[in-house]
């Protein structure tokens, strides 16, 4: 159920639509401002499109489409006229948004950003891609970990950007944070098309927990975007999914945050968000609350290594036209703090 893609809504709905958004091209300022304006565009188009919508979600990559381009002139500020449009528009239609920035990093290559903006134009949560799409995407990976917020109507709210979504670390954690929603932002095109599919219902299975994911759409002249807009329930089922990729298609559905709790409070099979800390709890009293797995307990350590580590052909993106890094991760937080 989904309320015929949220035009019903019941009381304890959370109606929720991904915008399928046209790839754009952007090379200069002036490219920026015009793609940012377009954003702004269908900002009041979702409010219009479904007067009874709560969140409007926009792709990864919308205003500096899959260039990779790091030009200082087309990054975007927490603080800057971007952002400033975004909150304006969502004050004004009364509608949650979703946004992505490339923004400007003074240390080092940008960072691949994410945010939410609530009906009154603040922003709400504030999110760093963790795991970069290497070896192609240049930008420094996130160090603010995976927030969860109050979001539209009290539910938990989380957001991850594009390939974190194949990490089931990812949506394990925000899970573990409470969320009952996971928003999945994307740019990915069509030879990813079958692993988006089952990854997004995958991380809604095995954590309870609804994911709402949508690509860019559409055709740059160079890359193909594949749309895929997916509303996926807490037991894997896809509620709505954009399989046209029309461009600037919104696909919509009203999804249950309060059927997520009653799961997770009284599902026995498969609760596996639970039995993951309380495994075989019919055997034992409360199950086994160790840690059996070797790969977290060398990366708290800071020892992890694959067998095949030294196998392992590509490290670094030089491959992708971008010079081998030098500096390691934290150096620049590190120094901060020692002045």
């Amino acid at each position: 159920m989904s309320g015929l893609g949220g035009l019903n809504p019941s009381e304890h709905g959370v109606v929720i639509g991904l915008v399928q958004l046209q790839l754009p091209v952007t090379e200069t300022p002036a490219d920026l401002a015009r793609q940012t304006a377009r954003v702004v565009e269908l900002v009041g188009k979702a409010r219009r499109n479904n007067a009874k919508m709560d969140l409007v979600v926009f792709p990864e990559y919308m205003l500096h489409g899959l260039s990779m381009d790091v030009n200082p002139e087309i990054m975007c500020d927490l603080d800057g006229p971007e952002v400033a449009a975004f909150k304006a528009a969502c004050a004004e239609h009364r509608i949650w948004g979703c946004f992505s920035i490339m923004e400007r990093n003074p240390g080092g290559y940008p960072w691949n950003s994410g945010l939410v903006i609530d009906d009154e134009g603040e922003i709400r949560l504030y999110y760093r891609k963790m795991h970069p799409w290497t070896p192609v995407e240049p930008w420094e990976p996130g160090d603010t970990g995976i927030p969860v917020i109050d979001g539209p109507r009290g539910c938990k709210l989380a957001l991850i950007i594009c390939h974190d979504g194949m990490f089931p670390e990812m949506a394990r954690e925000c899970a573990y944070k409470g969320a009952e929603i996971m928003i999945r932002t994307a740019g990915y095109t069509a030879p990813i098309r079958d692993a988006w599919r089952f990854t997004n219902q995958a991380n809604a299975f095995q954590n309870l927990m609804v994911t709402a994911n949508v690509c860019m759409s559409g055709s740059d002249g160079t890359f193909d975007s594949m749309g895929e807009g997916m509303i996926c329930n807490f037991d894997g089922t896809v509620m709505a999914h954009g399989t046209s990729g029309r461009p600037d298609e919104i696909i919509t559905a009203e999804v249950r945050p309060d059927l997520v709790r009653e799961a997770r409070a009284g599902w026995g099979v498969e609760n596996n968000i639970y039995q993951l800390f309380h495994r075989g709890f019919t055997a034992v009293k409360g199950g086994a609350q160790d840690c059996p797995y070797t790969f977290m307990q060398d990366m708290v350590a800071g020892t992890a290594r694959l067998p095949w580590e030294d196998q392992v052909k590509v490290t670094d993106g030089t491959s992708c036209g971008f010079p081998a890094p030098t500096r390691r991760f934290g150096e620049k937080r590190k120094q901060e703090a020692a002045e």
